[in-house]
């Protein structure tokens, strides 16, 4: 069963691959959220995600990954910057 956070596959097949590396990961993580769609909360995305695996891959790369994820501070917000 795939998440519907994860429409894809991608994350789901990242769990298949055995041997798969930290930077594979983080690259298959990457592609997951540059094809999210703008309005996604990626935080609630990463922790329905991350909800479905850790608990059977636990030591797996990429459950690291969607635990760093969950665990970074947001980023400030992006937009129109002030002029000195």
């Amino acid at each position: 069963m795939t998440p519907a956070n994860d429409p894809k596959g991608l994350i789901r097949e990242s769990y298949r691959i055995e041997g798969i590396s930290d930077g594979e990961c983080r690259s298959i993580l990457i592609d997951w959220a540059l094809s999210l769609p703008q309005d996604t909360d990626q935080r609630a995305a990463l922790q329905s995600l991350h909800d479905h695996y850790a608990p059977t891959a636990p030591t797996h790369p990429m459950t690291a990954l969607l635990h760093e994820g969950l665990n970074r501070p947001d980023a400030p917000p992006r937009g129109r910057r002030r002029r000195a």
